[in-house]
């Protein structure tokens, strides 16, 4: 499983409190600055069709879950998947 949330470092309240809320519950993400890579920025943009960051993509058994915005409801979806099974998202 993997859960990536794609950001840009400054001025993005979401960012903040979306990445602050998995560290809190001990669980670890790969992170992607959209503002300096262009393959990321593509991939949220005209892949899934986002343009708000964060983007987070959270992908386990083959099966993709994703959105735009702070999102508290699937955060906390995340944390209880993870936390019920005993495991925390390796950095990837």
């Amino acid at each position: 499983m993997t859960l990536t949330i794609y950001t840009k470092p400054a001025g993005c309240f979401g960012c903040a409190k979306t990445k602050q809320k998995f560290a809190e519950a001990g669980i670890t993400v790969h992170e992607v600055d959209v503002t300096t890579s262009p393959e990321a920025f593509e991939y949220i943009t005209e892949e899934l069709g986002y343009s708000q960051v964060p983007v987070v993509v959270y992908d386990k058994d083959g099966t993709e879950n994703h959105w735009s915005g702070l999102n508290p409801a699937g955060i906390d979806q995340i944390i209880s998947i993870e936390t019920a099974a005993g495991r925390r998202v390796r950095e990837a």
